[in-house]
């Protein structure tokens, strides 16, 4: 394994294809740039200025330091060798040169150290924030995982602690929810699961051109049949509409957003899914005739953890916080943005996706 001050020296001096291909196409314009110029002076005073430029943009867009000091060393020479009289030969006496050469590799090791320490805190920033994420959806996990495994546990053992004294209809009863508490924990692991698989990285994801009219029947399909008892109107285009996505993901979206609104709508009993295009994205949007979000939550709604709901609420086993969290970072995966919002009745939830401009079929 190697050391850390192995690791140091990796990370302050990288190798990269990427960035060597920076160093010589960068370097390459420069000295095609000398070369016009002089056809229209024959001086070179602008030489070393074009080349330390040059060498500035070199520190600025690679990894580390070693990039930036090779493209000094070879700006130095290329300078003497090339664009210095005498011409296609060293001259190291010239007035200057070591100035030159002191500048160039200043520029380089000045600039390398800001651009590295600039990626330094992004990535320590980015640490930050996978981990705050990762304590707030441990924190949601342990609330929301809680209370339906004790209520389990709790109807397991008066079932069988009372065999004989409960009517059917008390056990029926108890064993339905059993059933529902169960249910529900098998869509919050496969929630856990969506998140695992991204990973917050977007290229994890398998994108598909895929018809979001379909997608959209597939999730009206499945939510009524898990609340035969909301109705539910879709809403989609009139012209066939192609979007980039991993299906399984968005429907999983939907499918989160039509449950809390059913869950935590309270009294809800109609829910509209939406489908539009919105410029260059497709818009989906899921509303419902329910009570609403509490205004206190809205700016943490997609934070993955929302607290307790409070005793006087209708489902406070069953936070709203995990579901949204992994919408979030579904949505965000895709590039696309979710959002919600009150309305006068009920609350809309929305999000889009990027759309190819040839997906869209007239």
């Amino acid at each position: 394994m190697p050391s850390p001050r192995l690791k140091k020296l990796r990370r302050l001096f990288p190798l990269s294809l990427r960035d060597c291909g920076i160093t010589l196409l960068v370097l390459a314009g420069a000295a095609l740039i000398c070369t016009l110029l002089r056809f229209l002076d024959d001086g070179d005073v602008y030489v070393s200025m074009v080349f330390l430029l040059a060498v500035l943009v070199i520190s600025r867009f690679t990894s580390g330091y070693l990039y930036g000091i090779l493209a000094s060393l070879l700006s130095v020479f290329g300078v003497n060798y090339v664009f210095t009289y005498p011409y296609f030969a060293l001259n190291f006496t010239i007035s200057g040169y070591p100035l030159t050469f002191i500048s160039m590799l200043a520029a380089s090791v000045l600039t390398s150290a800001m651009t590295t320490q600039g990626k330094e805190r992004q990535r320590l920033q980015m640490e930050s924030e996978r981990e705050k994420t990762r304590s707030n959806l441990l924190r949601a996990v342990s609330h929301d995982l809680r209370t339906p495994l004790t209520s389990i546990v709790g109807s397991a053992s008066a079932v069988l602690d009372n065999e004989g004294l409960l009517s059917p209809a008390e056990v029926r009863e108890l064993l339905t929810g059993v059933r529902e508490d169960a249910q529900w924990l098998i869509r919050m692991v496969e929630n856990l699961l969506s998140i695992t698989r991204i990973g917050g990285e977007p290229a994890a994801l398998s994108k598909q051109p895929e018809a979001a009219e379909e997608v959209l029947a597939e999730s009206a399909r499945k939510f009524t049949k898990q609340f035969p008892g909301i109705s539910l109107e879709v809403s989609a285009p009139r012209e066939l509409l192609i979007v980039p996505m991993d299906a399984i993901l968005i429907e999983q979206v939907l499918g989160n957003l039509m449950e809390n609104a059913a869950l935590h709508g309270k009294t809800t009993t109609h829910i509209c899914l939406a489908l539009a295009r919105q410029g260059d994205t497709a818009l989906f949007s899921v509303e419902d005739d329910g009570q609403g979000i509490p205004p206190e939550k809205l700016p943490l709604l997609f934070e993955g953890y929302l607290g307790d709901s409070g005793p006087g609420e209708a489902d406070g086993k069953r936070s709203m916080g995990i579901g949204l969290s992994v919408c979030q970072t579904i949505i965000a995966a895709h590039g696309g943005c979710l959002t919600a919002q009150n309305l006068p009745q009920g609350a809309r939830l929305q999000f889009t996706l990027p759309l190819e401009q040839e997906g869209w079929e007239e």
